[in-house]
């Protein structure tokens, strides 16, 4: 691979919802944004559907995977619904039904008539997400994409990448909150020191001894499954 990774082989599947989780410095934005096709790896390759990503044409590549960045920014203060309306841009249209369908799952028509530039981190955040997701991409990768969300909005976006997945997008998210893992994800990739430490569905990649190998931190999980939460012994 490259960067902070070391030999990392893995193959997604869509309909699922995969968690990509570790400590800090593990590698999990540098395999994001390998997948995104941001990243070069030093040796192997990354395929999406039997084709080199590399060798995809940027617009082909723009329309089938959607990534958000772990910092985004916004360059030019337009109206909200004006960049979340970029999302369409590598279909060549402005196609209202799926930017409608992200305003609403964001809870962004409040905002919609809005400029860009003056909104909270939080509220910058969903609609960044909102560009994404308009562009209705086969894959949404996103790296720490409810960091900036209370509680509220995360859960509501939470429900919608639920509702990607299960028509059949393939959804790829960094996170630090290892509940949140537990909880939503149908796959956990673990990673430390550079490569795979764990991966498999929650309850045996987010294991009690997998945690304290990885992140050196003694724990239990508590409640029942899809309700779980970890406490610290």
């Amino acid at each position: 691979m490259s960067g902070r990774l070391g030999d990392v082989s893995l193959a997604l599947e869509r309909g699922q919802i995969t968690a990509i989780c570790g400590p800090n410095g593990a590698g999990k934005s540098t395999l994001l944004e390998t997948l995104a096709g941001l990243i070069t790896p030093d040796a192997g390759r990354v395929m999406l559907v039997g084709e080199d990503l590399a060798r995809l044409h940027p617009r082909d590549r723009a329309r089938r995977l959607g990534y958000l960045p772990q910092t985004p920014e916004i360059a030019w203060d337009v109206p909200v619904r004006s960049l979340i309306e970029l999302g369409r841009m590598p279909h060549g249209d402005r196609l209202a039904a799926p930017v409608d369908a992200a305003i609403a799952a964001l809870d962004l028509g409040a905002f919609a008539e809005r400029r860009a530039l003056s909104l909270s981190g939080g509220e910058t955040a969903r609609v960044l997400l909102a560009r994404v997701l308009a562009g209705t991409p086969e894959w949404i990768l996103a790296d720490e994409p409810l960091a900036a969300l209370d509680l509220a909005h995360q859960f509501a976006l939470l429900r919608h990448l639920r509702h990607a997945a299960d028509a059949g997008a393939g959804v790829v998210l960094v996170l630090h909150d290892l509940a949140l893992a537990m909880n939503h994800a149908d796959r956990v990739v673990v990673l430390g020191g550079g490569s795979v430490a764990a991966d498999g569905a929650p309850a045996d990649a987010l294991a009690a001894e997998v945690i304290a190998r990885v992140w050196n931190v003694a724990v239990e999980w508590i409640g029942e499954p899809g309700r779980r939460a970890l406490v610290i012994r």
